[in-house]
């Protein structure tokens, strides 16, 4: 074993593997893979093998689409079969809601290149016969669906990983982890200590513990997982005999099972709801290839709707149940990437669908190492998405609730309750008390809007507008006429200060530092010119400056800041988090409101849009902005959680004849739309540069050689390739939602759609006889539903919904620049549930365009 190299990756699963594949692959050759045991000792021995590319975030889905891609790639280097069998499969809806859900992911399909199509039950029960058509409405199919041999894929990893010059060592437990002063770190094993400049967490099972060792709490939980397997099915053999044909895979949203072939027989798997954490606070070292002991009556409710609903199986004998443990994060998505506060320590845990995801977690890790970033927009799967708030008891009843919906749908305006309430403002208690339907905003409670009195404060869930569309429209009416008065305390908050603050942000920012008591808006983007944050910032005093952001990129930007932060002390940089929180009050008599509140001159002359102050408010200390999101004339008011009772209740009471009302973040949303105003992490992500996210007047390429100068001053030469644009819908009972299709009525292929995976299985019906599906494993270079006639998919929806004061359904999204002005009707349609509907651009905000009311 090397004492010394460049990246150690700890643990020999299927994304270990993949991992330390990759950065051989990029060129990191001096690179170990240490397992305490065998290769795939831990999860990956036991995993039921199968692989879709679907998943709720497109961005996800892409990396799940490179997994397949590259199977082909690590056989051919590693010699290693990994028994692949691209059967197709289909999800089966058994409701009207689920088939909203099917039609909402076959549209997100359109723009990513995936060949997915919405079929009738009969088609589905011709590719697996086994089901009763009768108890579902609908399906859709999806070629680039299968299953492989676990052990030989990860086998294929690492040989192809050892071609490549990579060193593996097995049965040699990492002990500790200890960081030395210039940041690189010793590796302490059973057999020896290993210096290295990077460490990978890959450790699976272990991922939480391997954490500890370096002070970090991982949010992650291993739950048991059972699927069972059947003795040999005389109807499989049949269907293969007469078709040629393995059975495709199914999933059941309605049984919470997934099935798929497996030999002569059938593999079942569930995602019951009764379902149980293992070793929920801490992982014994010596499990090893071990199972857990069966309960079948845990997953009997589920069971029985399967055997229901796929009566052929029915009857089957039982060979085998396995249970074996896995790891989920909150949301079920992966953990990876570097961890805040920490140098050159990397994740990669948390991957439970690692033979759908590794091979894209390992690219993307690979390249943020070699490269400084991931290549991808991965903030589905960043480390840094959660907070500090999601602790250990947090975590394992986050991941419960996760774990028991796997296969539920998640409604566009559903709360999900778990470990609720986490963190809670001084006026959680008030909002309850006015009828707020409250939300989670990166584990904070925040009112989403207000029920009216009498009624019960609950959303009533829907793809289509539900019981908050006429409160919400209230809140916004009374807002824009009078004055409204929201909660802010979800913002990021962060005050960096120093001698050498200035130049600092300035370095770190687009648009130039203002002058004391002035605000600024400025994107911040990164080397290669992409767009990694959107801030408000106030100069305080000489060398201090007030930073407002997106709540849930504060660990995010946190690592960012750190990175870059002079090693001098020059610069410090504090995150507030809860410690400073905040009220916002907009409309036109949001002005006379605040008057009546501090005993300063607020007129217009005196405290001007975008001027910062330091002033009493209601008798309290306060910082006072002058800008609102909901692009009205209005004020954001910050103080300490002390004070947020008492200037909350001044507010109320002075508001009270000027016709004050509370609305919630679903209302301020409402209004940014009428604005045109982009959202961070919806309009504002890593894969867009400035120039297409419409943020020109805020890129000042002239002031400094700020960070991203360079990628940003070529794309500003060479034009942007897409453009951030609003759209007015002519929708009916739904708005969009984000991810759904733009079409266009245009001649041209303007290549803003990518092309298939690649991979693809025909269907075939009982008779051998090819029917309706997948041209991908032809070799077809077109996708089903992209180009119909002259309308192409040229773009698509990132966020959208009512605009209520203006009475408009719209949305936001990216076109390709030639078409990003163009405000022909008859242009564009907009696909909401499966229907598409005509959308019109509209260069100006519907809701005062000259920004005159802000200004006033």
């Amino acid at each position: 074993m090397k004492s010394h190299v460049k990246a150690v990756v700890i643990g020999g699963g299927v994304v270990g593997c993949s991992v330390l594949y990759h950065l051989a692959k990029a060129g990191w050759t001096d690179i170990m893979l240490i397992e305490r045991s065998e290769l795939t000792s831990g999860s990956s021995w036991h995993a039921a093998g199968g692989f879709h590319t679907l998943n709720g975030d497109p961005n996800v889905a892409k990396l799940q689409a490179y997994t397949v891609q590259l199977y082909k790639e690590i056989e051919e280097i590693s010699g290693q079969s990994c028994s692949l069998h691209l059967t197709g499969g289909v999800m089966m809806a058994d409701t009207p809601e689920r088939m909203d859900f099917l039609r909402l992911a076959h549209a997100k399909g359109r723009y990513l290149g995936m060949d997915t199509e919405l079929i009738t039950p009969s088609e589905a029960k011709a590719m697996f016969p086994l089901m009763d058509e009768k108890n579902f409405v609908g399906a859709m199919w999806d070629p680039v669906e299968g299953h492989l041999d676990p052990s030989g894929t990860t086998i294929a990893y690492s040989k192809a990983a050892k071609k490549l010059g990579a060193e593996i060592v097995l049965r040699n437990r990492v002990v500790d982890l200890t960081q030395q002063p210039d940041g690189t770190w010793n590796v302490v094993t059973e057999q020896g200590t290993v210096h290295a400049e990077h460490v990978v967490n890959c450790g699976g099972l272990w991922a939480r513990e391997i954490g500890r060792m370096v002070g970090v709490e991982l949010p992650v939980l291993a739950m048991e997982h059972m699927y069972l397997l059947t003795e040999p099915m005389p109807e499989v053999e049949e269907f293969n005999k007469s078709t040629g044909r393995e059975m495709i895979g199914v999933l059941d949203f309605k049984g919470e099972i997934y099935t798929r072939q497996e030999r002569n027989g059938i593999l079942l798997g569930t995602y019951e709801k009764a379902c149980k954490p293992w070793s929920p606070v801490n992982t014994p070292w010596d499990f090893g290839h071990e199972l857990l002991q069966p309960d079948i009556d845990r997953i009997a409710p589920s069971l029985e709707i399967g055997f229901k609903h796929f009566p052929g199986i029915e009857k089957a004998g039982i060979k085998q149940i396995i249970n074996g443990p896995f790891t989920f994060a909150l949301d079920g998505n992966p953990l990876v990437g570097p961890v805040q506060g920490l140098t050159n320590f990397w994740c990669a845990c948390a991957v439970m669908a690692g033979f759908s995801q590794g091979g894209g977690v390992g690219l993307a890790l690979s390249n943020w190492m070699v490269h400084g970033d991931p290549g991808f927009d991965v903030w589905g799967m960043d480390v840094a998405r959660f907070g500090e708030w999601a602790g250990l008891r947090y975590t394992n009843a986050k991941v419960r609730e996760n774990y028991s919906r796997r296969f539920s749908i998640r409604f566009p305006n559903e709360e999900l309750p778990a470990a609720r309430p986490a963190q809670t403002t001084p006026l959680y208690d008030t909002m309850l008390a006015n009828n707020a339907v409250m939300g989670d905003s990166w584990g904070l409670e925040t009112p989403l809007w207000f029920a009216p009195k009498g009624t019960e404060p609950k959303d009533i869930v829907s793809f289509h507008r539900s019981n908050d569309f006429g409160p919400i429209g209230e809140e916004v009416r009374a807002t824009r006429e009078k004055v409204g008065v929201t909660e802010i305390a979800n913002f990021a908050k962060y005050e960096v200060s120093g001698p050498a603050a200035e130049e600092f942000l300035n370095r770190l920012m687009t648009n130039r530092m203002p002058k004391v008591g002035r605000i600024v808006l400025t994107p911040m983007v990164n080397e290669f010119g992409k767009l990694i944050g959107d801030f408000t910032i106030a100069k305080s005093g000489e060398d201090r400056f007030m930073i407002w952001g997106s709540s849930a990129a504060q660990k995010y930007h946190m690592r960012w800041f750190e990175k870059h932060l002079p090693k001098d002390g020059s610069v410090r940089i504090h995150r507030f988090d809860q410690t400073l929180v905040g009220l916002s009050i907009a409309g036109p008599k949001s002005r006379d409101l605040l008057q009546k509140l501090v005993d300063v001159d607020v007129s217009t002359k005196a405290f001007r849009f975008m001027d910062f102050r330091e002033m009493a408010v209601g008798g309290a200390p306060c910082m006072v902005n002058r800008i609102t999101y909901t692009g009205d004339l209005g004020y954001e008011i910050w103080m300490a959680p002390a004070y947020q009772r008492l200037v909350y209740k001044a507010i109320k009471e002075a508001g009270e004849e000027f016709g004050l009302v509370d609305f919630g973040m679903r209302a301020l949303l409402s209004m940014r739309l009428e604005k045109n105003f982009p959202t961070w992490f919806r309009e504002l992500r890593p894969i867009y540069g400035p120039f297409e996210g419409s943020m020109d007047r805020f890129i000042k390429l002239e002031k400094n050689d700020f960070i991203g100068r360079e990628a940003s001053a070529k794309e500003h030469a060479e034009g942007p390739k897409l453009r951030r644009v609003s759209f007015i819908v002519d929708a009916a009972d739904a708005d969009v939602m984000g991810d759904e299709p733009i079409w266009a009525k245009v001649s041209k292929d303007y290549g803003t759609v990518e092309k298939p995976h690649g991979y693809g299985a025909p269907r075939f019906d009982t008779t051998g006889k090819e029917v309706r599906g997948s041209r991908a494993a032809e070799g077809a270079s077109a996708v089903r539903g992209i180009a119909d006639g002259d309308w192409r998919v040229v773009g698509w929806v990132t966020s959208g919904g009512y605009a209520h004061y203006v009475q408009k359904s719209m949305a936001q999204g990216y076109v390709p620049a030639a078409l990003a002005e163009d405000e022909s009707a008859g242009l564009f349609e907009i696909e909401i549930l499966g229907h598409r509907r005509p959308a019109r651009i509209n260069v100006e905000p519907p809701f005062d365009p000259s920004g005159e009311k802000m200004r006033t």
